[in-house]
């Protein structure tokens, strides 16, 4: 008889998303491992059977965030780039903790705590492809890829971080000011 699975993929979620909500409150340092597997009713036991130790979850934690950060991006892709800002805006106020994690340096001190590059990368190959078809059929500015790309993502990143962090006056309406900038985003980098 087979032995039943102690550790499925339903805990192994559990522990990712009380990861990410506990790195977003009280910073990696002192989020530990005892506590993580509490908040997910588990046992240290079994964070160490699923992932090996604290920083292999922190990075499964990032790898996860990309990937799912990326497919969100590949939904959008064929809207074009209006609909990948939409998309990255969507996601992020879906996701507070996940964004912070992923772009705001928390877990920086954790050398052997990076995404994988390949995760990361992915999650912005929609918006590559999607300058890179613009410049193709001469709708954007023949400028270098990656400048186009860092100055749309720049704009779209910088509006949202500053919206996740509530910097800005208390009545501001950042659903319009986020379409505002989006639209002027793309006016910029018209051919």
């Amino acid at each position: 008889m087979a032995r039943p699975t102690l550790h499925d993929a339903a805990l192994r979620e559990r522990l990712l998303e009380v990861t990410a909500g506990g790195v977003d409150r009280y910073g990696p340092a002192r989020l530990s491992l005892r506590q993580i597997a509490a908040d997910a009713g588990t046992s240290t036991t079994a964070v160490y059977s699923l992932f090996g130790g604290k920083a292999e979850l922190l990075a499964a934690v990032l790898d996860g965030a990309f990937a799912s950060f990326g497919a969100s991006q590949r939904a959008a892709a064929d809207g074009g780039l209006l609909a990948l800002g939409v998309a990255y805006r969507e996601w992020a106020l879906a996701h507070p903790a996940l964004y912070r994690l992923m772009f705001g340096g928390a877990l920086a001190a954790y050398a052997d705590c990076s995404p994988d590059p390949e995760a990361a990368g992915d999650s912005m190959a929609p918006l590559r492809d999607a300058v890179a078809a613009g410049q193709e059929s001469g709708v954007l500015r023949d400028e270098p890829l990656d400048i186009i790309v860092l100055g749309i993502w720049g704009q779209v990143h910088g509006l949202v971080s500053l919206e996740l962090a509530s910097v800005g006056p208390t009545d501001a309406d950042w659903g319009g000011l986020y379409r505002s900038t989006l639209d002027a985003v793309l006016r910029a980098w018209a051919a």
